[in-house]
């Protein structure tokens, strides 16, 4: 009764923290609210959330991958793959190699091993954390993707590399060779199930639809357990969970696409997932406060038996750790622009280095956040023999006093930054959606001819069919001249059902050509999941209206 109690509290907490952040005229960034909140309940109700590790990871670390894996832009992560790999593998491998031994040097009491994992915990940055406290300038929309993905690939990157410093502390060795191979078998198992799983669920439940009928509770829920269940089949197998999750939200990008979901339940099972992301981030934010004064006496505590008596050491320790992450992040993403630089103007001379904000932007942007602290979280309580983990409530702390340190440098430095930089926007956007909009409307214009004749057939009055389909067909060839939304309906009330189970047939058929359109690379997949849900909210209308 206690911990549904609790959960129940938590989740009060994160209401509360949304309402305050809106009210607050300094439009403080969520997480931070949600963070001083928790830390303000640790304190006054002595509240004390005893974590399990793997159930903390299990729970809400999965979910979240997935979510990210779904819905990150797939063709601005193809675009702009060098960037992404970069920052994703390449700055989040120097990050663990370079501040592990920054911080064992930094602190000597603290094994090398668990520097390492301190160094992998707080390598991954976090999209959602920089989209709130960028809300007062909005980050240039390729820089976001390069974000995302940048964050959706170091989140899985980071937390391998947590593993594997975790199991070198727990046996007290490492193998390099070793460890290349198991992690090309963590990352490619993982990504293979990950796909599999979902493909496997998706095709299954959609041939069971096919015969039997389906229900919109039914798809919620598969969707929202094919994280976890991606997750356990590669840990069974130990491979990477993070990498099978992050796998399956991507491939539930292509296979949701022809999965044959009603527009109704897709528009439903979005409102679910964006519920539970608010959700999981606020909880996890909420939790992270909750524990800091705990985490903060204890580790003072660690901070006396190294020799040092003030715990202003505590403050030291978290600017040297976040001063070297922004360094290192600057350096690279420095080093990255000028290498991509350097290819473009072998190809074109005209070829401009970009603004020294956009660098300082890119490093202001590393904010981090749920996964930082989920991983920190997941350091095991003791040894093989027994004994308490080292530096355990320090390592949590470190961690925490980033993530802040991050969100507020974030919040600050980025309004400064990017106040006033114009970029030049992403070409080839509007004639890809007008393609699109050409394409589905003659899709449309096929299908209601094949309609009309369907439903004429052996019919009295076969001339009423084919006069309203004309009217549909002459709004859509209205469209292909003018590239105009759809027209409102301008029926008489004895031919609307006519006329509704012929758009609703029309607007599929837009639907099918436009996803076909994206399978072919015609356009990108963002775009065909925009104007899809465009489609869907026609579809689920006119749904609507029959059942009425």
């Amino acid at each position: 009764m206690q911990i549904v109690t609790l959960c129940l509290f938590l989740l009060l907490a994160v209401v509360i923290s949304g309402m305050a952040s809106r009210m607050l005229p300094s439009a403080l960034p969520r997480p931070l609210v949600q963070i001083a909140l928790g830390a303000l309940i640790g304190m006054v109700a002595h509240v004390r959330v005893e974590l399990d590790p793997e159930l903390f990871f299990l729970l809400l670390v999965p979910p979240l991958l997935f979510l990210d894996g779904w819905r990150i832009p797939k063709d601005e992560l193809v675009r702009d793959r060098g960037a992404v790999l970069g920052l994703a593998l390449g700055l989040v491998f120097l990050t663990v190699l370079g501040m592990g031994v920054f911080i064992h040097w930094l602190i000597p009491t603290m094994p090398l091993g668990v520097a390492f994992a301190l160094a992998a915990v707080v390598s991954p940055t976090d999209p959602i954390a920089v989209s709130a406290v960028a809300q007062k300038a909005p980050i240039p929309k390729r820089m976001m993707h390069i974000l995302e993905g940048e964050a959706l690939l170091n989140d899985a990157s980071g937390l391998v590399c947590v593993r594997f410093a975790i199991a070198a502390v727990l046996t007290g060795s490492f193998s390099l060779g070793e460890a290349t191979l198991t992690f090309a078998w963590m990352a490619l198992a993982g990504v293979a199930i990950g796909v599999g799983v979902t493909w496997a669920i998706v095709a299954s439940k959609a041939a069971f639809a096919r015969r039997f009928g389906d229900e919109t509770g039914s798809n919620i829920l598969v969707s929202l357990l094919i994280p976890f269940a991606a997750y356990l089949a590669a840990e069974h197998v130990h491979a990477s969970g993070v990498l099978a999750a992050a796998a399956a939200g991507i491939a539930m990008t292509f296979t949701g696409a022809t999965s044959g979901v009603a527009a109704g339940t897709r528009i439903r099972r979005r409102a679910v997932w964006d519920m539970l992301q608010f959700t999981l981030n606020g909880v996890i934010f909420v939790l992270l406060g909750e524990q800091l004064p705990e985490v903060f006496v204890r580790a003072r505590d660690t901070v006396t038996a190294t020799g040092h008596v003030s715990p202003w050491w505590l403050a030291i320790y978290v600017f040297a750790v976040v001063l070297g992450l922004a360094v290192l992040r600057y350096g690279w993403v420095w080093v990255s622009m000028q290498l991509t630089l350097l290819r473009a103007r072998r190809h074109d001379d005209a070829a401009v280095s970009p603004p020294r904000r956009i660098i300082a932007a890119m490093s202001a942007a590393g904010a981090r956040g749920a996964i930082t602290l989920a991983g920190a979280l997941t350091l095991p309580l003791t040894l093989n023999d027994g004994t308490p983990f080292p530096a355990r409530d320090l390592v949590i702390f470190l961690a925490s006093g980033v993530i802040l340190s991050s969100l507020v440098i974030a919040a600050v430095a980025l309004p400064l930054l990017l106040r006033g930089l114009n970029l030049p926007p992403d070409e080839g956007i509007a004639a890809a959606r007008d393609r699109a909009r050409l394409v589905s409307a003659k899709a449309a214009i096929a299908e209601l001819d094949r309609v009309q004749h369907q439903m004429a057939e052996g019919r009295d009055d076969p001339d009423r069919f084919t006069d309203i389909a004309a009217r549909l067909m002459d709004q859509y060839r209205e469209r292909i001249d003018s590239l105009a939304t759809l027209p409102e309906d301008r029926t008489g009330q004895a031919d609307a059902p006519i006329e509704r189970d012929m758009r609703l047939a029309a607007v599929r058929a837009e639907r099918n050509a436009i996803f076909d359109l994206a399978r072919r690379r015609e356009i990108g997949v963002t775009l065909a999941e925009q104007l899809g849900r465009e489609l869907d909210l026609i579809d689920a209308r006119l749904s609507r209206q029959g059942l009425a």
